[in-house]
Protein backbone atom coordinates (compact mmCIF):
# COMPACT_ATOMS: atom_id res chain seq x y z
CA UNK A 1 0.00 0.00 0.00
CA UNK A 2 1.36 3.82 -0.89
CA UNK A 3 0.46 6.11 1.38
CA UNK A 4 1.23 9.30 2.78
CA UNK A 5 -0.32 12.50 4.89
CA UNK A 6 -1.76 15.58 4.23
CA UNK A 7 -1.49 17.71 7.51
CA UNK A 8 2.04 19.28 8.98
CA UNK A 9 3.86 16.95 10.68
CA UNK A 10 2.90 19.04 14.35
CA UNK A 11 -0.74 18.97 13.21
CA UNK A 12 -0.71 15.11 13.14
CA UNK A 13 0.59 14.99 16.73
CA UNK A 14 -1.72 17.18 18.24
CA UNK A 15 -4.90 15.78 16.54
CA UNK A 16 -3.34 11.77 17.29
CA UNK A 17 -4.56 10.77 20.40
CA UNK A 18 -7.98 11.36 18.81
CA UNK A 19 -8.09 8.91 16.85
CA UNK A 20 -8.40 4.64 17.25
CA UNK A 21 -5.24 3.06 18.49
CA UNK A 22 -4.04 -0.23 15.87
CA UNK A 23 -6.33 -3.00 16.07
CA UNK A 24 -9.08 -0.79 17.47
CA UNK A 25 -12.13 0.59 15.70
CA UNK A 26 -14.92 2.60 17.32
CA UNK A 27 -18.39 2.26 16.36
CA UNK A 28 -20.29 5.05 13.94
CA UNK A 29 -23.63 5.87 15.03
CA UNK A 30 -24.87 6.77 11.82
CA UNK A 31 -23.96 6.13 8.13
CA UNK A 32 -24.39 8.05 4.98
CA UNK A 33 -23.27 6.79 1.43
CA UNK A 34 -23.46 9.63 -0.78
CA UNK A 35 -23.55 7.87 -3.96
CA UNK A 36 -23.13 10.76 -7.27
CA UNK A 37 -24.48 8.90 -10.51
CA UNK A 38 -21.72 8.74 -13.51
CA UNK A 39 -19.20 11.23 -11.78
CA UNK A 40 -15.89 10.58 -13.45
CA UNK A 41 -12.78 10.79 -11.46
CA UNK A 42 -11.73 14.22 -12.60
CA UNK A 43 -14.91 15.55 -12.14
CA UNK A 44 -14.81 17.48 -8.75
CA UNK A 45 -11.71 20.03 -7.60
CA UNK A 46 -10.26 16.98 -4.87
CA UNK A 47 -7.48 15.48 -7.38
CA UNK A 48 -7.38 11.84 -7.24
CA UNK A 49 -4.11 12.33 -9.49
CA UNK A 50 -0.74 12.42 -8.30
CA UNK A 51 -1.25 16.34 -9.50
CA UNK A 52 -3.57 18.92 -9.81
CA UNK A 53 -5.03 18.38 -13.08
CA UNK A 54 -7.20 21.54 -15.64
CA UNK A 55 -10.06 19.50 -14.92
CA UNK A 56 -9.62 19.55 -10.87
CA UNK A 57 -9.46 23.14 -11.56
CA UNK A 58 -12.49 23.49 -13.90
CA UNK A 59 -15.08 22.52 -11.23
CA UNK A 60 -16.17 24.16 -7.87
CA UNK A 61 -17.04 21.28 -4.99
CA UNK A 62 -15.69 23.22 -1.73
CA UNK A 63 -17.41 20.76 -0.06
CA UNK A 64 -15.89 17.64 -1.40
CA UNK A 65 -12.70 19.65 -0.73
CA UNK A 66 -13.93 19.86 3.20
CA UNK A 67 -14.33 16.36 2.97
CA UNK A 68 -10.99 15.18 1.52
CA UNK A 69 -9.36 17.51 3.94
CA UNK A 70 -11.04 15.89 7.28
CA UNK A 71 -10.88 12.43 5.46
CA UNK A 72 -9.19 9.89 3.98
CA UNK A 73 -9.28 10.45 -0.53
CA UNK A 74 -8.89 6.54 -2.01
CA UNK A 75 -6.99 7.93 -5.11
CA UNK A 76 -7.36 3.91 -6.54
CA UNK A 77 -10.94 3.76 -5.62
CA UNK A 78 -13.20 2.06 -8.22
CA UNK A 79 -16.64 1.40 -8.70
CA UNK A 80 -17.78 -2.74 -9.16
CA UNK A 81 -18.69 -2.03 -13.05
CA UNK A 82 -18.31 0.47 -15.75
CA UNK A 83 -21.94 1.45 -15.81
CA UNK A 84 -24.67 2.12 -13.09
CA UNK A 85 -26.94 -0.96 -12.18
CA UNK A 86 -24.20 -3.62 -11.40
CA UNK A 87 -22.37 -1.61 -9.02
CA UNK A 88 -25.54 -0.25 -7.29
CA UNK A 89 -26.62 -3.42 -6.67
CA UNK A 90 -23.41 -4.91 -5.76
CA UNK A 91 -22.88 -1.79 -2.77
CA UNK A 92 -25.87 -3.06 -1.59
CA UNK A 93 -25.40 -6.94 -1.44
CA UNK A 94 -21.59 -6.98 -1.27
CA UNK A 95 -21.55 -9.11 -3.99
CA UNK A 96 -19.97 -8.28 -7.24
CA UNK A 97 -21.86 -8.22 -10.53
CA UNK A 98 -19.90 -11.48 -11.52
CA UNK A 99 -21.82 -13.46 -8.62
CA UNK A 100 -25.20 -11.91 -8.70
CA UNK A 101 -25.33 -11.92 -12.33
CA UNK A 102 -26.94 -8.15 -12.34
CA UNK A 103 -24.26 -7.46 -14.79
CA UNK A 104 -25.96 -4.51 -17.35
CA UNK A 105 -28.30 -1.41 -15.90
CA UNK A 106 -31.90 -3.01 -15.66
CA UNK A 107 -35.13 -1.52 -16.73
CA UNK A 108 -38.12 -4.03 -17.37
CA UNK A 109 -38.17 -7.16 -15.59
CA UNK A 110 -39.49 -9.56 -18.94
CA UNK A 111 -36.95 -7.76 -21.85
CA UNK A 112 -33.32 -7.46 -22.17
CA UNK A 113 -32.42 -4.34 -23.17
CA UNK A 114 -28.55 -4.94 -24.17
CA UNK A 115 -27.17 -4.58 -28.23
CA UNK A 116 -25.19 -7.60 -29.72
CA UNK A 117 -21.88 -7.03 -30.24
CA UNK A 118 -20.78 -7.54 -33.84
CA UNK A 119 -17.71 -9.04 -34.36
CA UNK A 120 -15.23 -8.81 -37.06
CA UNK A 121 -16.16 -12.09 -38.83
CA UNK A 122 -19.48 -11.13 -38.98
CA UNK A 123 -20.48 -13.02 -36.17
CA UNK A 124 -22.39 -11.24 -32.93
CA UNK A 125 -21.77 -11.93 -29.12
CA UNK A 126 -24.80 -11.92 -26.87
CA UNK A 127 -25.19 -11.44 -23.50
CA UNK A 128 -25.80 -14.74 -21.43
CA UNK A 129 -28.91 -15.31 -19.95
CA UNK A 130 -28.36 -12.73 -17.10
CA UNK A 131 -30.42 -11.38 -14.36
CA UNK A 132 -33.36 -8.74 -15.23
CA UNK A 133 -35.02 -8.41 -12.08
CA UNK A 134 -32.19 -6.82 -10.06
CA UNK A 135 -32.66 -6.89 -6.38
CA UNK A 136 -35.69 -7.92 -4.44
CA UNK A 137 -37.41 -8.50 -1.32
CA UNK A 138 -35.18 -11.50 -0.74
CA UNK A 139 -32.04 -10.03 -0.68
CA UNK A 140 -30.05 -8.84 2.52
CA UNK A 141 -29.81 -5.99 1.11
CA UNK A 142 -27.93 -2.95 3.57
CA UNK A 143 -30.76 -1.17 4.05
CA UNK A 144 -32.67 -4.45 5.61
CA UNK A 145 -29.85 -5.25 8.13
CA UNK A 146 -29.41 -1.82 9.28
CA UNK A 147 -33.62 -1.43 9.55
CA UNK A 148 -33.49 -5.15 11.46
CA UNK A 149 -31.10 -3.68 13.55
CA UNK A 150 -33.03 -0.52 14.40
CA UNK A 151 -31.99 2.03 12.21
CA UNK A 152 -33.95 4.65 10.07
CA UNK A 153 -32.90 4.36 7.08
CA UNK A 154 -33.57 6.52 4.09
CA UNK A 155 -33.33 6.08 0.08
CA UNK A 156 -32.82 9.64 -1.75
CA UNK A 157 -32.77 10.04 -5.34
CA UNK A 158 -31.76 7.46 -8.15
CA UNK A 159 -32.30 3.75 -6.90
CA UNK A 160 -31.89 1.67 -10.13
CA UNK A 161 -31.51 -1.84 -7.70
CA UNK A 162 -34.88 -3.63 -9.43
CA UNK A 163 -36.52 -3.40 -12.40
CA UNK A 164 -39.65 -2.37 -13.66
CA UNK A 165 -42.20 -5.40 -12.67
CA UNK A 166 -39.60 -7.08 -9.41
CA UNK A 167 -40.43 -6.33 -6.30
CA UNK A 168 -36.97 -4.33 -6.22
CA UNK A 169 -38.39 -1.44 -8.53
CA UNK A 170 -39.20 0.30 -4.94
CA UNK A 171 -37.06 0.79 -2.45
CA UNK A 172 -39.13 0.40 0.64
CA UNK A 173 -39.05 -3.61 -0.60
CA UNK A 174 -35.56 -3.72 -0.21
CA UNK A 175 -35.45 -2.34 3.90
CA UNK A 176 -35.86 1.42 3.10
CA UNK A 177 -38.10 3.05 5.79
CA UNK A 178 -38.50 6.32 3.79
CA UNK A 179 -37.92 6.56 -0.45
CA UNK A 180 -37.66 10.20 -1.76
CA UNK A 181 -38.18 9.93 -5.63
CA UNK A 182 -36.39 6.70 -6.47
CA UNK A 183 -37.74 3.83 -8.30
CA UNK A 184 -36.52 1.78 -11.58
CA UNK A 185 -35.41 3.93 -14.13
CA UNK A 186 -31.92 5.27 -14.02
CA UNK A 187 -32.12 8.65 -15.42
CA UNK A 188 -34.55 11.33 -14.68
CA UNK A 189 -37.14 12.83 -17.26
CA UNK A 190 -36.47 16.66 -16.57
CA UNK A 191 -33.91 18.29 -13.87
CA UNK A 192 -36.46 20.99 -13.85
CA UNK A 193 -39.20 21.53 -11.35
CA UNK A 194 -41.27 23.51 -13.99
CA UNK A 195 -41.73 20.40 -16.08
CA UNK A 196 -42.39 18.27 -13.02
CA UNK A 197 -39.38 16.47 -13.29
CA UNK A 198 -40.67 14.81 -16.40
CA UNK A 199 -39.59 13.60 -19.78
CA UNK A 200 -42.73 14.81 -22.00
CA UNK A 201 -42.65 17.92 -19.89
CA UNK A 202 -38.95 18.53 -20.82
CA UNK A 203 -40.35 18.12 -24.39
CA UNK A 204 -43.21 20.43 -24.17
CA UNK A 205 -45.62 17.61 -24.75
CA UNK A 206 -48.33 15.35 -22.18
CA UNK A 207 -48.72 12.29 -20.91
CA UNK A 208 -46.41 10.14 -18.53
CA UNK A 209 -42.91 8.31 -18.92
CA UNK A 210 -41.40 5.59 -17.53
CA UNK A 211 -38.46 8.01 -16.81
CA UNK A 212 -41.00 10.50 -15.23
CA UNK A 213 -39.21 11.22 -11.24
CA UNK A 214 -41.78 10.02 -8.93
CA UNK A 215 -43.00 11.92 -6.10
CA UNK A 216 -41.64 15.76 -5.41
CA UNK A 217 -45.17 16.90 -6.57
CA UNK A 218 -44.89 20.00 -3.98
CA UNK A 219 -42.20 21.19 -6.52
CA UNK A 220 -43.69 21.01 -9.77
CA UNK A 221 -44.10 23.45 -11.78
CA UNK A 222 -41.56 25.63 -9.65
CA UNK A 223 -37.87 26.98 -10.33
CA UNK A 224 -36.45 24.30 -8.77
CA UNK A 225 -33.46 21.87 -9.83
CA UNK A 226 -34.35 18.17 -9.25
CA UNK A 227 -30.95 17.76 -7.01
CA UNK A 228 -31.95 20.50 -4.67
CA UNK A 229 -35.44 18.93 -4.17
CA UNK A 230 -33.93 15.77 -3.55
CA UNK A 231 -31.56 17.69 -0.66
CA UNK A 232 -34.31 19.10 0.75
CA UNK A 233 -36.62 16.36 1.27
CA UNK A 234 -33.46 14.83 2.19
CA UNK A 235 -32.53 17.06 5.01
CA UNK A 236 -36.43 16.83 6.17
CA UNK A 237 -36.08 13.20 6.52
CA UNK A 238 -32.93 13.61 8.72
CA UNK A 239 -33.96 15.89 10.87
CA UNK A 240 -37.25 13.77 11.57
CA UNK A 241 -34.69 10.96 12.32
CA UNK A 242 -32.68 13.25 14.67
CA UNK A 243 -36.13 14.01 16.03
CA UNK A 244 -37.08 10.27 16.99
CA UNK A 245 -33.41 9.40 17.94
CA UNK A 246 -32.89 6.73 15.86
CA UNK A 247 -29.79 5.79 14.14
CA UNK A 248 -29.69 6.88 10.50
CA UNK A 249 -28.78 4.33 7.71
CA UNK A 250 -28.85 7.49 4.51
CA UNK A 251 -28.08 6.40 0.72
CA UNK A 252 -28.22 9.56 -0.97
CA UNK A 253 -28.08 9.62 -4.62
CA UNK A 254 -28.74 12.13 -7.28
CA UNK A 255 -29.93 11.38 -10.48
CA UNK A 256 -27.00 13.95 -11.60
CA UNK A 257 -24.54 13.85 -13.10
CA UNK A 258 -26.73 11.45 -15.54
CA UNK A 259 -27.92 12.63 -18.71
CA UNK A 260 -30.06 14.38 -20.05
CA UNK A 261 -26.99 17.15 -19.27
CA UNK A 262 -29.43 20.31 -18.32
CA UNK A 263 -27.88 23.44 -16.97
CA UNK A 264 -28.60 24.56 -13.46
CA UNK A 265 -28.98 28.13 -15.05
CA UNK A 266 -28.19 29.78 -11.34
CA UNK A 267 -24.53 28.64 -11.99
CA UNK A 268 -23.54 29.44 -15.85
CA UNK A 269 -21.73 32.87 -15.01
CA UNK A 270 -19.17 30.26 -13.14
CA UNK A 271 -18.03 28.76 -16.57
CA UNK A 272 -18.28 31.25 -19.14
CA UNK A 273 -15.08 29.88 -20.90
CA UNK A 274 -16.72 26.83 -21.70
CA UNK A 275 -18.56 25.54 -24.28
CA UNK A 276 -22.79 25.39 -23.78
CA UNK A 277 -22.81 21.46 -23.01
CA UNK A 278 -19.66 21.20 -20.70
CA UNK A 279 -20.91 24.69 -18.73
CA UNK A 280 -23.90 23.02 -18.45
CA UNK A 281 -22.27 19.56 -16.93
CA UNK A 282 -20.63 21.66 -14.52
CA UNK A 283 -23.45 23.09 -12.96
CA UNK A 284 -24.83 20.15 -12.33
CA UNK A 285 -21.33 19.16 -10.48
CA UNK A 286 -21.88 22.17 -8.12
CA UNK A 287 -25.24 21.02 -7.69
CA UNK A 288 -24.51 18.13 -6.57
CA UNK A 289 -21.83 19.93 -3.91
CA UNK A 290 -24.34 22.31 -2.88
CA UNK A 291 -26.07 19.24 -2.15
CA UNK A 292 -23.42 17.22 -0.03
CA UNK A 293 -23.05 20.78 2.10
CA UNK A 294 -26.50 20.89 3.02
CA UNK A 295 -26.73 17.45 4.26
CA UNK A 296 -23.37 18.15 6.40
CA UNK A 297 -25.14 21.25 7.61
CA UNK A 298 -27.97 19.54 8.35
CA UNK A 299 -26.00 16.12 10.08
CA UNK A 300 -23.74 19.04 12.35
CA UNK A 301 -26.72 21.20 13.35
CA UNK A 302 -28.76 18.01 14.64
CA UNK A 303 -25.26 16.33 16.23
CA UNK A 304 -24.95 13.99 14.03
CA UNK A 305 -21.75 14.03 12.08
CA UNK A 306 -19.22 13.79 14.31
CA UNK A 307 -21.04 9.85 14.86
CA UNK A 308 -21.01 9.37 11.21
CA UNK A 309 -19.06 7.35 8.46
CA UNK A 310 -19.29 9.50 5.75
CA UNK A 311 -18.85 7.51 2.20
CA UNK A 312 -18.46 9.95 -1.11
CA UNK A 313 -18.43 7.97 -4.52
CA UNK A 314 -19.63 7.28 -8.24
CA UNK A 315 -21.37 4.12 -9.79
CA UNK A 316 -19.07 4.39 -12.92
CA UNK A 317 -17.11 6.48 -14.43
CA UNK A 318 -17.66 9.49 -16.44
CA UNK A 319 -19.80 9.95 -18.89
CA UNK A 320 -17.09 10.33 -22.31
CA UNK A 321 -18.52 8.39 -25.28
CA UNK A 322 -21.29 10.31 -26.37
CA UNK A 323 -23.80 13.23 -25.11
CA UNK A 324 -20.98 15.81 -23.50
CA UNK A 325 -18.87 18.54 -25.49
CA UNK A 326 -15.69 18.56 -27.45
CA UNK A 327 -13.64 15.82 -27.89
CA UNK A 328 -14.92 12.75 -27.22
CA UNK A 329 -12.93 9.96 -24.44
CA UNK A 330 -11.04 12.29 -23.01
CA UNK A 331 -13.44 13.65 -20.24
CA UNK A 332 -11.57 11.61 -17.38
CA UNK A 333 -8.24 12.22 -18.53
CA UNK A 334 -5.34 10.60 -17.92
CA UNK A 335 -7.39 7.93 -17.38
CA UNK A 336 -8.31 6.42 -20.76
CA UNK A 337 -12.24 6.38 -22.24
CA UNK A 338 -15.17 7.01 -20.13
CA UNK A 339 -18.29 5.43 -18.48
CA UNK A 340 -18.98 2.01 -20.35
CA UNK A 341 -15.75 1.30 -20.98
CA UNK A 342 -12.90 -1.84 -19.59
CA UNK A 343 -10.37 1.25 -19.17
CA UNK A 344 -9.83 2.79 -15.77
CA UNK A 345 -12.13 5.79 -17.27
CA UNK A 346 -14.60 3.42 -16.74
CA UNK A 347 -14.48 1.97 -13.24
CA UNK A 348 -12.26 4.32 -11.59
CA UNK A 349 -14.20 7.12 -9.61
CA UNK A 350 -13.73 9.94 -6.72
CA UNK A 351 -13.47 7.83 -3.66
CA UNK A 352 -13.62 9.90 -0.58
CA UNK A 353 -14.48 8.58 3.30
CA UNK A 354 -14.64 10.47 6.28
CA UNK A 355 -15.03 9.12 9.89
CA UNK A 356 -14.33 10.92 12.73
CA UNK A 357 -11.94 9.50 15.36
CA UNK A 358 -10.81 6.72 12.80
CA UNK A 359 -9.95 7.95 9.61
CA UNK A 360 -6.99 10.80 10.18
CA UNK A 361 -7.18 13.91 8.57
CA UNK A 362 -6.19 14.97 5.17
CA UNK A 363 -5.49 11.60 4.06
CA UNK A 364 -4.54 9.92 0.91
CA UNK A 365 -4.22 5.84 0.16
CA UNK A 366 -3.33 4.45 -3.37
CA UNK A 367 -4.66 0.88 -2.06
CA UNK A 368 -7.06 -0.51 -4.71
CA UNK A 369 -10.75 -0.38 -3.39
CA UNK A 370 -13.92 -1.29 -4.81
CA UNK A 371 -17.57 -0.24 -4.52
CA UNK A 372 -18.67 -4.02 -2.98
CA UNK A 373 -16.28 -3.26 -0.11
CA UNK A 374 -18.81 -0.72 1.50
CA UNK A 375 -21.18 -3.30 2.33
CA UNK A 376 -19.11 -4.62 5.21
CA UNK A 377 -16.82 -2.08 5.79
CA UNK A 378 -20.69 -0.12 6.88
CA UNK A 379 -22.05 -2.92 8.94
CA UNK A 380 -18.85 -3.48 10.67
CA UNK A 381 -18.53 0.12 11.29
CA UNK A 382 -21.91 0.48 12.72
CA UNK A 383 -21.84 -2.89 14.90
CA UNK A 384 -23.95 -4.49 12.83
CA UNK A 385 -23.50 -8.35 12.26
CA UNK A 386 -23.06 -9.34 8.90
CA UNK A 387 -25.19 -12.17 6.84
CA UNK A 388 -23.86 -15.45 7.42
CA UNK A 389 -23.10 -16.08 4.06
CA UNK A 390 -19.94 -17.03 2.10
CA UNK A 391 -21.00 -15.36 -1.33
CA UNK A 392 -20.13 -11.90 -0.19
CA UNK A 393 -16.95 -10.44 -2.11
CA UNK A 394 -16.31 -7.24 -0.72
CA UNK A 395 -13.86 -6.83 2.27
CA UNK A 396 -14.36 -4.91 5.26
CA UNK A 397 -12.19 -1.48 4.63
CA UNK A 398 -11.58 -0.80 8.70
CA UNK A 399 -7.68 -1.80 9.01
CA UNK A 400 -7.30 0.58 6.01
CA UNK A 401 -9.36 3.69 7.16
CA UNK A 402 -7.28 3.23 10.65
CA UNK A 403 -4.19 3.78 8.45
CA UNK A 404 -2.91 -0.09 8.82
CA UNK A 405 -2.53 -2.64 6.13
CA UNK A 406 -5.33 -4.16 4.30
CA UNK A 407 -5.29 -7.70 3.58
CA UNK A 408 -6.92 -9.15 0.83
CA UNK A 409 -7.50 -12.72 -0.37
CA UNK A 410 -9.46 -12.32 -3.91
CA UNK A 411 -8.12 -9.52 -6.61
CA UNK A 412 -10.34 -6.84 -7.56
CA UNK A 413 -12.58 -8.57 -10.29
CA UNK A 414 -14.94 -6.95 -13.21
CA UNK A 415 -17.10 -8.90 -15.77
CA UNK A 416 -19.66 -6.64 -18.21
CA UNK A 417 -20.77 -9.31 -21.11
CA UNK A 418 -22.56 -6.45 -22.72
CA UNK A 419 -22.20 -4.45 -25.23
CA UNK A 420 -22.74 -0.58 -23.56
CA UNK A 421 -23.89 0.39 -26.82
CA UNK A 422 -21.94 2.89 -28.15
CA UNK A 423 -18.56 2.70 -29.93
CA UNK A 424 -15.50 3.79 -28.05
CA UNK A 425 -12.00 2.53 -26.27
CA UNK A 426 -12.48 -0.18 -24.10
CA UNK A 427 -16.37 -0.60 -24.90
CA UNK A 428 -16.99 -3.93 -25.77
CA UNK A 429 -18.08 -7.24 -23.63
CA UNK A 430 -14.89 -8.16 -21.18
CA UNK A 431 -13.97 -9.10 -17.72
CA UNK A 432 -10.67 -7.86 -15.99
CA UNK A 433 -8.90 -7.93 -12.77
CA UNK A 434 -6.71 -6.16 -10.76
CA UNK A 435 -3.71 -7.56 -8.36
CA UNK A 436 -1.30 -5.07 -6.81
CA UNK A 437 -0.10 -2.71 -9.96
CA UNK A 438 -1.25 -4.90 -12.20
CA UNK A 439 -4.90 -4.49 -14.39
CA UNK A 440 -4.86 -7.24 -16.77
CA UNK A 441 -8.41 -7.67 -19.14
CA UNK A 442 -9.50 -9.86 -21.61
CA UNK A 443 -11.85 -8.26 -24.42
CA UNK A 444 -14.25 -10.99 -24.90
CA UNK A 445 -15.66 -9.99 -28.10
CA UNK A 446 -12.17 -10.60 -29.93
CA UNK A 447 -10.26 -12.12 -27.69
CA UNK A 448 -7.58 -9.83 -27.00
CA UNK A 449 -5.85 -9.65 -23.46
CA UNK A 450 -3.70 -6.57 -22.30
CA UNK A 451 -1.81 -6.33 -19.01
CA UNK A 452 -1.22 -2.66 -17.53
CA UNK A 453 0.73 -1.01 -14.74
CA UNK A 454 -1.75 0.98 -13.86
CA UNK A 455 0.13 2.70 -10.63
CA UNK A 456 2.68 4.25 -13.26
CA UNK A 457 0.22 4.14 -16.36
CA UNK A 458 -2.86 4.61 -15.35
CA UNK A 459 -3.82 6.17 -18.90
CA UNK A 460 -3.32 2.71 -19.90
CA UNK A 461 -0.77 3.41 -22.93
CA UNK A 462 1.64 0.75 -22.95
CA UNK A 463 0.68 -2.92 -23.11
CA UNK A 464 2.83 -5.32 -21.27
CA UNK A 465 1.02 -8.43 -22.21
CA UNK A 466 4.01 -9.53 -24.92
CA UNK A 467 6.58 -7.70 -22.82
CA UNK A 468 5.95 -9.78 -19.39
CA UNK A 469 4.45 -13.40 -20.72
CA UNK A 470 4.99 -15.54 -17.62
CA UNK A 471 3.11 -12.07 -15.67
CA UNK A 472 0.07 -12.61 -18.48
CA UNK A 473 -0.30 -15.83 -18.12
CA UNK A 474 -0.15 -15.76 -14.28
CA UNK A 475 -3.11 -12.90 -13.88
CA UNK A 476 -5.21 -15.21 -16.82
CA UNK A 477 -5.32 -18.01 -15.01
CA UNK A 478 -6.24 -16.19 -11.95
CA UNK A 479 -9.04 -14.13 -13.73
CA UNK A 480 -10.24 -17.84 -15.35
CA UNK A 481 -10.30 -19.02 -11.90
CA UNK A 482 -12.31 -16.20 -10.22
CA UNK A 483 -14.59 -16.55 -12.67
CA UNK A 484 -15.46 -19.60 -12.48
CA UNK A 485 -15.19 -19.48 -8.44
CA UNK A 486 -17.73 -16.28 -8.51
CA UNK A 487 -20.18 -18.31 -11.03
CA UNK A 488 -19.80 -15.70 -13.78
CA UNK A 489 -21.75 -15.77 -16.66
CA UNK A 490 -19.87 -15.93 -20.59
CA UNK A 491 -21.38 -14.63 -23.61
CA UNK A 492 -22.38 -16.95 -26.53
CA UNK A 493 -22.32 -16.13 -30.28
CA UNK A 494 -25.43 -16.01 -32.11
CA UNK A 495 -25.52 -18.92 -33.85
CA UNK A 496 -24.71 -21.20 -31.23
CA UNK A 497 -21.52 -21.80 -29.12
CA UNK A 498 -18.98 -20.25 -27.26
CA UNK A 499 -16.41 -17.61 -28.17
CA UNK A 500 -12.55 -18.68 -27.04
CA UNK A 501 -12.40 -18.12 -22.74
CA UNK A 502 -9.32 -16.38 -21.64
CA UNK A 503 -7.02 -19.40 -21.02
CA UNK A 504 -8.00 -20.03 -25.17
CA UNK A 505 -7.01 -17.25 -25.88
CA UNK A 506 -4.01 -16.53 -23.91
CA UNK A 507 -2.82 -20.03 -25.54
CA UNK A 508 -3.69 -18.33 -29.10
CA UNK A 509 -1.38 -14.88 -27.82
CA UNK A 510 1.03 -16.65 -26.49
CA UNK A 511 1.75 -19.38 -29.47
Amino acid sequence: MHRFFLLPLLALLLIAPAFAQSGETPRARHVVLFLVDDLGWQDISVPHHTEITPFNKRYRTPHAERLAREGLVLRHGYASAPVCTPTRTSIHSGRSPARTHITYWTLYADRDQTRPWKRGDGSSLIAPAWDLNGLGQEDATLARIFSDAGFRTIHAGKAHLGAIGSSGEDPLNLGFDVNIAGHAPGGPGSYYGLHGFRSNGRQGKPGKSVWDVPGLKAYHHHDVYLTEAIAMETCRAVREAARDNKRLFLSFAPYAVHAPIMANKKYLQHYPDLDSKEAAYATMVETVDHALGALLATLLDEGMLKDTLFVYTSDNGGLSAHGRGGERHIHNAPLRSGKGSAYEGGVRVPWIIRWPGVVQQGTVSDEPVISHDLYPTMLAAAGVSLPKDEGRDGVDLAALLRGEDLRREHPLLWHMPHFWGVNGPGIQPYSALRQGNLKLLFFQGDGRIELYDVFVDPGEAQDLATERPAETRRLAQLLAAELQRRGAQSPRLNGGGQPLGVLAALAKMQR
